[in-house]
């Protein structure tokens, strides 16, 4: 990379205190739910919107904005989110209505996207060999914002008041914009093409319908026909949005890269670890406010109990240099499931030892640090694989299904607390039987999501990079010349001539592709789609954007002669079908006996031919692989 005008920590320092701005957003207004009520004059589940409108925003915009910061510019996207928060927090700081509190705590979700786009950030800029530790940082952040959130609302209500809360996040909002726009450079890794309009505003009525129903489930009824209503529209609605996205030709997620198995099960083990993240948060405030004299509860404060929250933020943030270490030396995938393990044994272990505050503390501390190792290798392992050009959008989904994780683990322990409680001076509180079980099922969510992760495929390690040349961006098309009415996927790799990959890249419907190579120099180029012959050939590339089609000129056929005897058979029907008796194609022998089909996908087929003229058929059974096959058929004489 050429040199920086602006030094690497300062770019990660900027950018990892944008993720403490995220997790504050979260945990802000949480300490005084209970007198929202009594402020605004609204009920008690009225002011649970101020939490919903947050989440269901966030769920919303991060990957739309991931999405566009991939194409547009990933400083830009920074800049308004950042914008679009503060805006959100004069909104509800100025405003002093229940309304303009709801606008602007759903504004405040924007920032949520931060993440993602600053940890692409982080890739693109860096130089190689810091990015890790940077990931690690950024993701450590989320802790200390969630621990430091609740005794800093306490203190600002105290002292100054509700509407002090919002302009504190305001003034950081401030700072952290102009932080951005003397620190952040923008990216030159940007993907050409038009944003599905129509795709985002599909997954964003899907989001909005299935977190409502998850979010607002318990109180409204699970049965009830709002939350059914819910759960349906949101299951019509994605059954109408995959064949979209398969459709267009710049889709809103590429669905074809989050099937990929590295990325796929990458997503689901963040789902269920961070449903075993999540209890620690939502019970062990808890469990530290219960009254003393239930025989299980310590009876401190709002205040005190989230400043015992706090070793539990800085462990994360004092862990992430290790957790970069980590995956430098092992890579993602033993990182997650070190993290996983951490999480699941602790969470057993506070079943048994919960008996001091300080056996609290040290549970709550060692489940954050198995999030610090966890939350650090998701980014990684999805950045790994996915293109170099979708690692904003990738990281945008893989945030959007943590924060599905989190609702679901918000639900799922809420219903278990209310439902599990015990009297006490006439008011109901969770029992320690509902804290236990919570534990248990965040326990056998850890391990689920290390099950998962133990079948991710293992990266092989990557020769070392120079961190003085700068990426080298490609553009091109992948031309299919027999048949240039249609136009087939295609997949294009690079790899240097020392064996330094490149960058992958998959052709939308145009045929059109782009891709980030590590420098420039000579690669092998490699272009592949299905029934193709693969097209490979050495390209040397120079700095800056270059410009690359490739041509793809053979089909892969299967083809024969039909002959009786020594004399060729024409005009013979030549049918193929597959071994279950599904009918796949047919043809005609030209003059010369001879016939060519499209190669169906691999397996085994009957292959048959039959003769008008002579009323002799013959048929052969074949096992055809991904490459030309010639198949010649005898007929009888």
């Amino acid at each position: 990379m050429p040199i920086r005008s602006v030094p690497s920590w300062a770019t990660t320092t900027v950018l990892a205190l944008c993720g403490m701005v995220v997790a504050l957003q979260q945990t802000l207004v949480v300490p005084l739910l209970p007198d929202f009520p009594v402020i605004l004059g609204v009920s008690a589940e009225d002011s649970s919107w101020l939490v919903t409108a947050t989440l269901l925003s966030a769920a919303i915009f991060t990957p739309v904005i991931s999405r566009m910061a991939d194409m547009y510019g990933k400083r830009k996207m920074l800049i308004l989110a950042l914008a679009v928060m503060t805006a959100g927090s004069l909104v509800a700081a100025i405003g002093g209505s229940f309304g303009s509190l709801i606008a602007g705590r759903a504004m405040q979700g924007f920032a949520s996207s931060l993440i993602p786009v600053g940890i692409s950030v982080l890739r693109d800029e860096l130089p190689k060999e810091k990015v890790a530790s940077a990931v690690a940082l950024m993701s450590a952040t989320l802790g200390i914002g969630s621990a430091l959130g609740m005794p800093m609302s306490g203190l600002l209500y105290n002292a100054y008041g509700w509407e002090s809360l919002f302009w504190v996040s305001a003034a950081l909002g401030l700072v952290f914009l102009v932080g951005v726009l003397l620190l952040v450079k923008e990216s030159k890794i940007t993907t050409p093409g038009r944003f599905d309009i129509a795709g985002a505003l599909v997954l964003s009525v899907l989001l909005t319908a299935a977190l409502l129903a998850i979010s607002k489930g318990a109180s409204w009824g699970w049965t009830s026909p709002l939350t059914l209503g819910l759960f349906a529209l949101s299951l019509a609605l994605l059954a109408g949005w995959i064949p979209l996205q398969l459709r267009v030709n710049q889709p809103m997620i590429d669905l074809r890269t989050a099937v990929k198995r590295p990325v796929l099960l990458t997503n689901v083990s963040s789902f269920f670890l961070c449903v075993a993240m999540f209890v620690n948060m939502l019970i062990t405030t808890q469990q530290l406010q219960i009254p003393e004299q239930t025989g299980y509860g310590f009876g401190l404060s709002v205040l005190v109990a989230g400043l015992a929250m706090v070793p539990s933020g800085l462990a994360m943030v004092a862990l992430s240099g290790a957790a970069g270490a980590m995956l430098n030396r092992w890579g993602g995938k033993p990182t997650i499931i070190f993290g996983g393990a951490i999480m699941a044994l602790t969470y057993i272990a506070r079943v048994f030892l919960d008996d001091a505050v300080w056996q609290i503390i040290v549970g709550a501390t060692l489940v954050n640090v198995g999030v610090a190792f966890s939350y650090a290798a998701m980014p990684t392992l999805i950045m790994s694989a996915v293109p170099i050009t979708e690692t904003a959008s990738a990281n945008g989904v893989n945030a959007l299904i943590r924060s599905l994780g989190t609702t679901v683990a918000s639900a799922l322990t809420g219903l278990i607390l209310a439902t599990m409680v015990v009297e006490y001076n006439g008011v109901p509180l969770p029992s320690l039987n509902a804290m236990h079980l919570s534990f248990w099922l965040a326990a056998l969510a850890a391990i689920i999501g290390i099950g998962i992760a133990l079948f991710i495929p293992s990266s092989s390690p990557v020769p070392k990079i120079e961190t003085d040349v700068e990426e080298t961006m490609v553009h091109g098309r992948v031309i299919m010349t027999p048949r240039p009415g249609t136009q087939q996927p295609a997949i294009v790799t690079f790899v240097r001539e020392d064996g330094v990959p490149g960058d992958w890249a998959r052709t939308d419907h145009e045929g059109q592709f782009s891709a980030v190579l590590p420098g420039p120099g000579r690669y092998v180029v490699v272009a592949n789609a299905a029934g193709w012959v693969p097209s490979s050939h050495l390209v040397t590339f120079s700095e800056g954007i270059t410009e690359h089609d490739i041509e793809l000129h053979h089909m892969l056929s299967l083809s024969g002669v039909v002959a009786s005897g020594e004399t060729v058979v024409a005009g013979a029907l030549v049918s193929l079908s597959a071994g279950a008796g599904d009918f796949i194609a047919a043809t005609h022998t030209d003059d010369l006996g001879s016939y060519t089909l499209d190669l169906p996908p691999v397996g085994t087929y009957v292959l048959t031919a039959a003769s008008p003229q002579t009323e002799t058929a013959a048929s052969v059974k074949v096992i055809l692989r991904a490459r030309t096959e010639r198949v010649d058929i005898e007929l009888p004489a």
